[in-house]
């Protein structure tokens, strides 16, 4: 892990490259510009307006208890979506000037090892805690992990058996969670405590898991398991995929950007038919849910790029790209940095001036405000936190 601050070309959360798509640096500072504390934007605006409107929208910012799909699930999914794209233009470029698969292999692993480690910071903070009180599965770790296995896939797959993979990896997990169960649970059962993939964590996870069984302290169940990282692989696969298509010099930028939203709407028709017998389940990570994520990444990402990287409007989109360079040292940054003490000393004179109820909204906006000047100053030095 490097915090860059040399006079180069700016390095992403995974690799540097040579070139880079504008489309994809700004498409993830949208996507933590959502966890970085505009969401809190809109639970403050709803709760001060009592509007139905702010109301259903604020509500598409939290996630279903267990089945179902909220606007707040792709945040994660998107994310790892976004570092398949970038592999074609990081590894691939790598392995174009002339580096050995090997060479990239351990890089890759390193990477994968360094976010782990970032994310039992994140979930656990730095301190020194009973082995039985850390939970280990985090949202880095799982990005990690899907990133590393999607890219050993690339280093060592032709283009053809990445398609391939993606299948194998959603319809096998399926197979497993359709004709498995926890013991005691007809087999196919899908709730918190019956499904397979719970079961195998709390079983085979040191430390505890996110979710408890009801009144008691034993785990039941983690949105970032080990289990339910196998259908994660081929978000990242996917994502390999629209990078592959984006860089392919073959192809116009237009026909580029057709085909991917092209394949979203396919993936999202498809997501709905399994939706009927495989529920789209962010907690589960099931296979419904892996198309339908996926089909809203490759939508976004044809929109983002059309507009702006062959359409050329970039302007607009400078606000996230400034988030989008930093994002991996923006999402660890609440574990070093007390951001409501420095929103309240610079601008809690103004929540003050607003009054009720709309001073929590005020102070909303300052909060993603004050985050947003931190990665400006960074982004003005060229620093760059480098995974």
């Amino acid at each position: 892990m490097v915090l860059s601050a040399k006079k180069q070309q700016p390095a992403d959360d995974f690799d540097s490259a040579p070139t880079r798509l504008y489309s994809l640096d700004a498409l993830r500072g949208f996507d933590m510009f959502w966890i970085m504390g505009a969401d809190e934007i809109l639970y403050s605006m709803a709760h001060a307006s009592k509007s139905p409107f702010w109301n259903t929208l604020a509500q598409q910012f939290t996630h279903p208890d267990w089945n179902g799909f909220h606007v707040y699930d792709l945040i994660f999914p998107l994310f790892l979506f976004m570092a398949g794209v970038s592999t074609p233009f990081s590894v691939g470029r790598e392995l174009e000037k002339g580096k050995s698969r090997e060479q990239l292999l351990l890089r890759v692993i390193k990477r994968t090892i360094i976010l782990i480690v970032l994310g039992l910071v994140v979930n656990n903070g730095l301190k020194i805690q009973p082995f039985a009180d850390i939970r280990f599965p985090s949202v880095l770790g799982r990005i990690g992990i899907a990133y590393m296995l999607a890219n050993i896939i690339y280093l060592y797959a032709k283009e053809w058996a990445l398609i391939f993979w993606f299948c194998f990896f959603i319809v096998g997990y399926y197979l497993l969670l359709k004709f498995t169960s926890a013991p005691g649970f007809a087999h196919g059962d899908l709730t918190p405590q019956g499904n397979f993939a719970s079961y195998v964590d709390r079983t085979i996870l040191p430390g505890k898991l996110y979710v408890p069984f009801p009144n008691t302290k034993i785990s039941m169940h983690d949105p970032e398991g080990l289990f339910s990282t196998i259908p994660a692989i081929s978000t990242g696969i996917l994502g390999i995929l629209a990078g592959l298509t984006l860089k392919k010099k073959t192809l116009s930028q237009n026909a580029k950007a057709v085909r991917l939203a092209v394949a979203g709407i396919v993936l999202l028709i498809l997501a709905q038919i399994w939706n009927l017998d495989f529920p789209i389940n962010k907690n589960l990570w099931s296979s419904s849910f892996v198309l339908h994520v996926g089909g809203l990444s490759l939508l976004l990402m044809s929109l983002f790029y059309y507009v702006i990287d062959v359409m050329g409007y970039k302007k607009w989109a400078f606000f996230f790209k400034v988030i989008g360079m930093n994002s991996i040292l923006i999402y660890i940054s609440g574990h070093f940095i007390k951001w409501n003490y420095t929103n309240n000393s610079f601008f809690g004179w103004i929540g003050q001036l607003a009054g009720d109820p709309y001073n929590a909204v005020i102070m909303a906006i300052t909060f993603v405000l004050i985050k947003w000047v931190f990665l400006y100053y960074l982004y003005q030095k060229k620093t760059f936190l480098r995974v």
